[in-house]
């Protein structure tokens, strides 16, 4: 079902380069990306290897130096600022390790924020971030400020926050790298279920095998290419090549 689904982004001859100094630092070039609708994509990796660097060019929160990212017909690395800050605020979703909560702002504050940059009134803004919180199970807990609740709990409210935007495509950075094993496993089993009950397409960046293992494919950045991972996860995920599938790089 997945391979015949329109995909619903394509990344095409993608490279990022930074200059460090008198030299560049190429973090990985000529990548090719499909994802398609409703599909659970797992990126794994060894640390430092531009995980969350790709991630950022896919979410729109950072430019290529070469290469396109369509959505649809659309390719976000053309449009300006202003436009891109829009459509990261109507089509997208984000979920980081670290909380980025207003700790001063109570639960309900921090998930209407993308609501309110919308342009919505607080009127409007409400309700919406009210049943948000209450599908992560926070329902109770929305006029408590961030800074007064757990990690688990600030991390459903993240949850919240990317939700409240109904975006159609969710990026995940490491949501559980900073919580406990028992924490992490309720965070993994909540975002299967938002995937599911909201059709959403996911890109998760993880270290957490028993997470990735939950994508419908997992692909693994290596040396600067992408290759689509095989059995067994656990040395792709430490960087050894001999278990992945290079094919051509496209995946």
């Amino acid at each position: 079902m997945l391979a015949s689904a329109e995909p619903a982004l394509r990344a095409v001859g993608l490279s990022k380069v930074y200059r460090s100094g008198n030299a560049d630092l190429v973090v990985f070039a000529g990548l090719n990306l499909e994802v398609a609708q409703g599909e659970k994509l797992a990126l794994v990796g060894e640390s430092g290897s531009g995980k969350s660097t790709l991630l950022h060019l896919l979410g729109g929160l950072d430019r290529p130096t070469e290469g396109a990212i369509y959505f649809g017909h659309n390719d976000i690395c053309q449009l300006p600022a202003n436009e891109l800050a829009e459509f990261r605020n109507r089509e997208l979703g984000f979920v980081w390790q670290i909380h980025s909560l207003l700790a001063e702002f109570t639960a309900l504050e921090n998930v209407m924020m993308p609501l309110l940059i919308r342009g919505q009134s607080q009127h409007q803004a409400e309700p919406v971030s009210m049943a948000r919180l209450e599908e992560v199970g926070l329902g109770n807990r929305a006029t408590h400020r961030a800074g007064e609740l757990s990690g688990g709990e600030q991390q459903r409210v993240v949850l919240a926050r990317a939700l409240a935007g109904n975006p159609s495509v969710l990026l995940a950075d490491e949501p559980t790298g900073s919580l406990d094993f028992r924490t992490g496993e309720m965070i993994m089993d909540l975002l299967d279920e938002l995937h599911r009950t909201r059709h959403l397409t996911s890109i998760h960046v993880t270290h957490n095998l028993n997470f990735a293992h939950r994508a419908d494919r997992v692909v693994a950045l290596e040396r600067g290419q992408l290759v689509t991972a095989s059995q067994p996860l656990e040395s792709v995920a430490l960087g050894n090549p001999s278990n992945t599938n290079e094919g051509n790089h496209h995946v």
